[in-house]
């Protein structure tokens, strides 16, 4: 078993130090799925710390999932590869969320299953949200009174490229990158830029929403009808649409995934001359899925597909904030169309949104709702 020890000169926490170093070896291998931990006691001792900075340390991973605590044995990893989401490093402290799941659900004649998970558990945690804000008022200043750019500060848009990263294996750079006040304002900029003449294709059924932004922006819509796999191909061979607005994950209301086949025609048909994919990704960070669904843009990341998703899903409502990556031979041409347009998110937003993220404090939210969504829809005892 590894050694672990506690840096005084680090500007850390120690129970935040000793977690990210159980965690790195956790995910390397070097502590391997079901492995026994050190008790806490033992690790207190060799750290120099509490036994409550240990236990500090062990209820944020097994929080996240990386370890499980089993009565009177002590704590195991239950980490597989692939199935988290990997977490930025922290660099400040972040409070442990020690909340219960909710109470198990029992009826008969029917498997007894795990904790089911209210939408209250799924929300972003209320006391990190304000003790972030409260860092970047203190940091920032008046600068944060500032104009932003037209596409979104730096800082914002260099942290969500090294998001996608990590969660979605895209390499992209901030230049493709846009900031907008959540997906209609976004899906009205993909029309400045792509034209107003064009016909786009929509999923039947699909959030009724985005047909209505469309054609208030002067778009013709066209409702291509779907399978258990997608959109069907041969409806959209034979549509004179020249570009495709999809869910491929969770489509709404459908539920329906893409199949990795089908997600590989819609490659196809945009492969031909001047045809567009929008891939609206907004519900995939919760998939339960022990690998994260390819994107079509990272099939395709050049030229044809333009990727986006928002914080109104992972964090709440009311951050109406998302963001567009454009193909990369095509970025500069189609931001060139909307530059007169100004930004609508404001600076202190922007910059609250990046500390979530580089804190690590957004990947470890998603990835506890994750884990109490597997636990709610696996028997209990498994």
């Amino acid at each position: 078993m590894p050694q672990y020890s506690i840096d005084p000169q680090l500007r850390q926490p120690a129970y935040l130090q000793l977690y990210n170093q159980l965690r790195e070896d956790i995910t390397r291998g070097l502590c391997p799925y079901g492995s026994k931990l050190p008790s806490k006691r033992f690790l207190a001792a060799e750290t120099g710390t509490s036994v409550i900075t240990v236990q500090h340390a062990y209820d944020l991973l097994a929080d996240e999932g990386y370890i499980e605590s089993r009565e009177r044995s002590g704590y195991f990893v239950s980490y597989k590869e692939n199935e988290l989401f990997p977490v930025a490093a922290g660099t400040e402290e972040s409070a442990p969320d020690l909340s219960e799941p909710a109470d198990i659900h029992e009826i008969s004649d029917i498997p007894i299953r795990g904790p089911v998970v209210t939408p209250e558990q799924e929300q972003f945690p209320f006391n990190t949200l304000a003790k972030v804000a409260r860092k970047v008022l203190s940091e920032y200043g008046e600068s944060l009174m500032v104009r932003s750019p037209n596409n979104g500060t730096v800082f914002l848009r260099e942290t969500i490229a090294q998001y996608l990263a990590r969660s979605r294996r895209m390499n992209v750079t901030a230049d493709q990158i846009i900031i907008g006040s959540g997906s209609e304002y976004l899906y009205n900029l993909i029309v400045q830029m792509l034209g107003r003449e064009r016909i786009f294709a929509l999923e039947d059924p699909s959030y009724e929403k985005i047909r209505l932004v469309y054609e208030a922006s002067g778009v013709c819509c066209r409702m291509l009808p779907m399978d258990r796999e997608g959109v069907r191909l041969s409806s959209l061979k034979k549509t004179d649409a020249t570009v495709l607005h999809v869910t491929p994950f969770n489509s709404y209301p459908s539920g329906i995934t893409a199949t990795a086949s089908r997600r590989a025609g819609y490659i196809r048909w945009a492969s031909a001359e001047d045809k567009f994919i929008i891939e609206d990704d907004f519900d995939s960070e919760f998939s339960m899925s022990t690998k994260a669904e390819d994107t079509l843009f990272s099939l395709e990341p050049e030229n044809s597909v333009i990727y986006m998703n928002t914080f109104t899903r992972t964090i709440s409502p009311a951050v109406r904030v998302g963001y567009m990556v454009l193909p990369a031979q095509l970025s500069a041409a189609m931001q060139e169309k909307i530059s007169f347009y100004s930004c609508t998110v404001p600076v202190f937003t922007q910059h609250l949104l990046a500390e979530l993220i580089r804190s690590g404090d957004f990947e470890r939210h998603i990835n506890r709702v994750r884990r109490r969504r597997r636990q709610s829809s696996e028997p209990v005892g498994k």
